[in-house]
Parts: structure tokens; sequence; C-alpha cells
């Protein structure tokens, strides 16, 4: 049994890397504290993987781990540096946000527990239930969170339209 949890989430890990950086990268901003949140991430997971008690879901239980990780880095920031963009190397990762950045701005000016929602609903494509595994809220907060944003996402870009 532990052979087969083991397995299945080395697959997992191994195969979603992209979508867990572009998760870590939506809430830090950062390409170098994304790839760190996603290992550091990744290391907890498997260091308590016997905790899983139940391997179906593992998607949740992970996305949990890797939104308190990033969670815990935003809190840990003193202070805000801005480097220019000119001045990041390339690396083999790209910055998953659109240029232009507008939604993705209006997402992240959203209160903190319900832009995660909408992060998770929409960019990384989970369930409401599973939200509610990763967030730790029951279902009908987490429906009702992700409708309140929705309305003031609408509001917002009405009002631009204008």
């Amino acid at each position: 049994m532990f052979r087969n949890l083991e397995k299945q989430l080395t697959d997992y890990l191994v195969t979603d890397q992209a979508r867990f950086y572009r998760l870590a990268y939506s809430y830090l901003k950062d390409r170098e504290e994304a790839l760190d949140a996603v290992q550091t991430a990744v290391c907890r997971a498997l260091e308590k993987q016997r905790e899983l008690k139940d391997p179906e879901a593992l998607r949740a239980w992970f996305y949990h781990i890797l939104v308190n990780v990033c969670m815990d880095r935003l809190r840990q920031r003193k202070r805000v540096t801005l480097v220019p963009p000119e001045a990041l190397d390339a690396g083999s990762y790209e910055d998953p946000l659109p240029a232009d950045g507008t939604l993705a701005q209006r997402v992240d000016a959203l209160p903190p527990e319900v832009a995660t929602i909408i992060r998770l609903r929409f960019y990384e494509d989970l369930s409401l239930k599973e939200i509610s595994l990763v967030t730790g809220c029951n279902l009908n907060t987490v429906k009702t969170r992700l409708y309140t944003g929705l309305k003031k996402l609408r509001v917002s870009l009405e009002g631009e339209e204008l």
C-alpha cells in the first residue's frame, strides 16, 4: 500500500510540476520564490506522505500544502524589492500571466481568501469540493466566496468598459 502511494505521489509531483509553479507564481509574483515554494511543498509532501489517508484526495492534499507554503512566504516578506524585468535572467519557466496582467491584477486586488478560491477554480481547474479540502472551508463558504469574487471581477471589468 505505502509503495503504491509513494509511486502515485512521485508520478503526480513529476507530471504536474508546471501547474504547481504557475499556482505559486500567481501568489508570489517572483520566479525564484515560486520555484522555491514548489520545492518546499514537494519536500513537505514527501516527508508527510504517510499522513495522506485517502489517495483519491492526493491533488487537494498537495495543493493545500502548496497554498500554505505560498501564504507563509507572503507573511514572511518584510519589504518589497522591485527588480526591473531586464535584470532577470531567462529561465526554463516563463511567467504564466499575460503581459498586460489586467485580469491577474484584479484577482490580486481581491481579498486573499477570495483570490485563493478564484485561482484554484480557474487557474488550476479544481472542483469546488477539492477547493473546500485545500482551503479547509466548508463547501457553502467556498461557493459564496467564488460567486462574490466573480461578481467583484465582473463589476470591475464592466467599469473599465464605460
